[in-house]
């Protein structure tokens, strides 16, 4: 059963121990089936985030594209690309 409040959505958790994460918040955080989830325990609360996915800088003419370094072949998202650019350019 879901029920909101506030910003949060509550759930329940099965016998299992699995919770469904609900579809607004799997499309807030560009999750999708087969997603690598990180789940940690840290002062009291449960985090879930998604795993950052390891970047390649490949060069496109004058042009440094970031692209995808686990073989799947998809859209890289906003975040992951920026974190690519600043860590290039700490590089430097």
């Amino acid at each position: 059963m879901i029920n909101t409040m506030n910003d949060a959505i509550i759930t329940t958790m099965d016998r299992a121990g699995r919770i469904v994460l609900p579809k607004p918040i799997r499309g807030m955080a560009g999750l999708r089936p087969g997603s690598t989830l990180v789940i940690r325990y840290r002062d009291g609360r449960i985090e879930i985030e998604p795993q950052a996915r390891a970047v390649r800088i490949v060069r496109k003419g004058r042009v440094a594209v970031a692209m995808p370094d686990d073989g799947v072949e998809e859209m890289l998202e906003a975040s992951t690309v920026r974190e690519a650019l600043g860590s290039l350019r700490g590089d430097r």
